[in-house]
C-alpha cells in the first residue's frame, strides 16, 4: 500500500448512503461504497457520523426532487451541528436530470455525480476537497462505468446484484428512465460471467443480474462459448447468458429483473423451463389491464399480448410465481378501464406486486396529457387495487404452509439460533438453524405465515455451500 493511500486508510473516514427507489440504485450504492474503501472509508448508519454523505436519487416518482430538497436541508442542521469536515454529494437520476439546479440551490452540495460517472467519484472527492463550489459530472459513459464499477468488487454475504444492461429504449409516455439512464446497452457476455465466477469464488451463491429492461440484454456470443450454443445471428441473449451462469461452480441460484413484455422471448422462456438454477419468480410489469391505456403508455402490447406470453411461460414453468408493476389514474383512465385492470389482475393472479398512482413527471409525455384524473380518484382505485393484490398475495403465502421449501440462508436473525434466508419466490423465511447454515441451501418445512415473512422449521441438512468470505485461491477452478 502506498504512504498515501495508508494515511487515508488510517484516518479512517466514513461514509453514509441514502438510497432511494429501485434495485439498480441499490447496486450502485453497494458499488460506489467498494470504491471508497481503498481510500479508507468504512459505512456509518447515521449521517451525523459521516465524513461523507451519498444521497442516491431516484426519478421515477412525483416530487422527487422535493423529497431531496427536504432531505438536504434536514441534512444541513446535521453539518452545521457536526464536528466533521462533512462533503455532501447528490448522486442517481434526479442528479442526472437536474444536477445544474441542485448545485445552483444547494449551497450545501458538494459533488453532483449522475448514475453514468460513479467510477469517477474517488477523483470528484479529490477535485471537492481543493475547489469552492459543486463538483458536477453527469456525462454518459456506461461501458466504462460497468468495467470500473466490476474491477476489484467484494462479495458481501451470498446473494449479488451483478448489471448486466442498463437504459431504456421504450419510451413509455410516464417514464423518466430513458432521459435520466440512456439508451439501452448491454455489457459483454464474457465481462459478465468473469465477474459472476469471482462472486462465486468469494461464496456468492444467488445473482441476481440487473437491468431497466434485462431481458433486453443482448451479446456477441463469447469466443470460449462456454457450452451454450449462439442463435443464427452469432449472439446470445439473456436465456444463454443464464444458461452460462448456471455452469459456473459455486452459482445456485440465478434471478433476473426487471424484464419487458415485449423483450420475453422463446428462448428465455425455454431456459426458464430447462434450468433448475433459474428461480421460479419473474417480476413481469403490465402497468394496465386496458389497451386504451396500453397504448397511451406507448407500452407496445395488448392485455391479450400478456394474457399469451404469462400462458406460455406456466407452459414451460408450471411453478412460477409472478410479480408486476401497476398505474392507477393515468390521464384519460376511466372507470371502466380501472376495471380492467382488475380483471386482469384477477386473471394473472399475482404472488407479490408494485402499484402505485400515477406520477406526473415533467418533460415525459403523459405530464402534458389531457384529462389528469383527481387525485383523490386515484387514491380510491389505489386502495381497491392494493385490496386485491394483498388478497392474492396472502393467498400464496398461506398455500405454502406445510410445504417444504429450499432455503437459501443468508444471515442471523434477530433472535438467538434463528437463522434468515428466501425461498425460490424470494420470500424472507426464519427458522432456528446452527450458523454453519449461512450460505448453504436446506430444506424448511413452512409452519405459519408473518406479516412480512414466512416462518419455518428446518426440515434436514444444508448442502455444503461455501463460506461467505472464502478466498478466490481456496475455490476449486469453476467450469466456466
Amino acid at each position: 500500500m502506498s504512504s498515501e493511500k495508508q494515511t487515508q486508510a488510517e484516518s479512517g473516514k466514513t461514509v453514509f448512503v441514502k438510497t432511494y427507489g429501485c434495485q439498480m440504485n441499490v447496486y450502485d450504492s453497494e458499488r460506489m461504497v467498494s470504491l471508497l474503501r481503498p481510500l479508507g472509508y468504512r459505512t456509518v448508519e447515521n449521517a451525523a457520523n459521516a465524513d461523507l454523505v451519498i444521497l442516491n436519487t431516484c426519478h421515477i416518482r412525483e416530487k422527487a426532487a422535493e423529497k431531496l430538497y427536504s432531505d438536504l436541508g434536514r441534512l444541513r442542521r446535521t453539518k452545521a451541528e457536526s464536528a466533521r469536515d462533512m462533503t455532501v454529494a447528490v448522486a442517481g437520476c434526479v442528479a442526472q436530470a437536474e444536477g445544474e439546479e441542485v448545485a445552483e440551490r444547494a449551497d450545501i452540495v458538494d459533488i453532483v455525480v449522475g448514475p453514468q460517472a460513479y467510477h469517477r467519484l474517488p477523483e470528484m472527492i479529490a477535485r471537492a476537497a481543493r475547489r469552492t463550489g459543486a463538483v458536477l459530472d453527469t456525462d454518459f459513459s456506461v461501458e466504462e462505468k460497468f468495467d470500473a464499477l466490476a474491477r476489484n468488487r467484494d462479495a458481501d454475504g451470498v446473494s449479488a446484484f451483478v448489471t448486466v444492461q442498463e437504459g431504456c429504449d421504450k419510451f413509455c409516455t410516464f417514464c423518466v428512465v430513458p432521459y435520466t439512464r440512456g439508451a439501452e446497452i448491454s455489457r459483454s457476455a464474457a465481462a459478465i460471467i468473469s465477474e459472476t465466477r469471482a462472486l462465486a469464488q468469494a461464496g456468492v451463491r444467488e445473482v441476481t443480474l440487473l437491468g431497466q429492461n434485462v431481458n433486453a440484454w443482448t451479446s456477441p456470443a463469447p469466443a470460449a462459448g462456454y457450452g451454450v450454443k449462439a442463435r443464427k445471428d452469432g449472439a446470445w441473449g439473456l436465456g444463454e447468458l443464464c444458461r452460462a451462469i448456471a455452469r459456473i461452480d459455486g452459482v445456485a441460484r440465478i434471478r433476473f429483473t426487471t424484464s419487458h413484455p415485449r423483450d420475453m422471448d422463446e428462448a428465455l422462456i425455454a431456459a426458464l423451463g430447462e434450468e433448475e438454477k433459474l428461480m421460479p419468480y419473474l417480476h413481469l410489469p403490465v402497468q394496465s389491464g386496458a389497451d386504451r391505456i396500453l397504448k397511451a403508455m406507448n407500452r407496445g402490447h395488448t392485455a391479450a399480448d400478456y394474457f399469451d406470453l404469462i400462458a406460455r411461460i406456466r407452459a414451460a414453468r408450471p411453478d412460477i410465481a409472478l410479480s408486476g408493476d401497476f398505474i392507477v389514474g393515468f390521464p384519460g383512465e376511466t372507470n371502466s378501464d380501472f376495471e380492467e385492470t382488475l380483471a386482469l389482475t384477477e386473471a394473472v393472479c399475482y404472488a407479490s406486486a408494485y402499484s402505485f398512482k400515477y406520477s406526473r413527471r415533467p418533460g415525459t409525455p403523459a405530464a402534458i396529457l389531457a384529462k389528469q384524473v383527481a387525485e383523490d380518484e386515484k387514491d380510491r382505485r389505489l386502495a381497491v387495487l392494493q385490496a386485491l393484490l394483498k388478497e392474492q398475495r396472502d393467498a400464496f403465502c398461506a398455500g405454502l404452509v406445510g410445504e417444504t421449501l429450499p432455503v437459501l440462508f443468508e444471515r442471523p436473525g434477530r433472535k438467538a439460533g434463528q437463522l434468515i434466508g428466501k425461498t425460490p419466490y424470494l420470500q424472507s423465511v426464519h427458522a432456528y438453524a446452527p450458523d454453519s447454515n449461512v450460505g448453504g441451501i436446506a430444506p424448511v418445512r413452512i409452519e405459519a405465515v408473518t406479516p412480512n415473512a414466512l416462518a419455518g422449521e428446518l426440515a434436514g441438512a444444508a448442502d455444503e455451500g461455501r463460506p461467505a468470505r472464502m478466498k478466490a485461491g481456496d475455490a476449486q477452478e469453476p467450469r466456466v
